[in-house]
Order: C-alpha cells, then structure tokens, then sequence
C-alpha cells in the first residue's frame, strides 16, 4: 500500500474532526445563547452575543487552527509517482 493513502487518511481525519469541532462551537453558541428572548441579549461591539461568539469569534478561532495545522501537522505530499531502481 502506498504511504501516502495513510497520509491522506490521517489528514482527511483532522479535516473532518476540525469540521465537527467548529460545528458544535457554531451550533452551542448560536442556540445556546440566542435562544434567550431578545431584551436578554447582551451586545458586543454591536453584535449579539451569540452572533459575535459563534460567527465571528468562531470563525478567527477556526482560521488560526487551520493555519497552524497546516503548518505544523499536515505533511507536503508529492502527487508524482516514484519509480524505482532510478
């Protein structure tokens, strides 16, 4: 079996597990704290809470680790195919 299948299987793994993270950070933000009735809502610059929590903050919190995933986990693979004996 080729090396790179257990590359691309680990990596597909973090893509999905980071996927269901920033899900249930969304979804537990967004319904958890918007689910109140409106005259509760507390405002960060100008956002709901929930919003800012899940939308925004979700958001930079998710950009940062796929930046560091990127380039501290995730490996360079090469697609070109390896002859041998050359």
């Amino acid at each position: 079996m080729d090396p790179r299948f257990k590359i691309a299987h680990r990596e597909a793994l973090i893509g999905v597990g980071l996927a269901i993270a920033h899900f249930i950070w969304w979804f537990g933000f967004a319904y958890g704290l918007g689910s109140r009735p409106v005259e509760e809502y507390a405002y960060i610059l100008g956002f709901p809470d929930w919003f800012f929590y899940s939308c925004i903050v979700g958001f930079i919190l998710i950009c940062v680790t796929v930046i560091v995933l990127a380039k501290f986990v995730l490996k360079d693979v090469s697609f070109e195919e390896e002859e041998e004996g050359l």
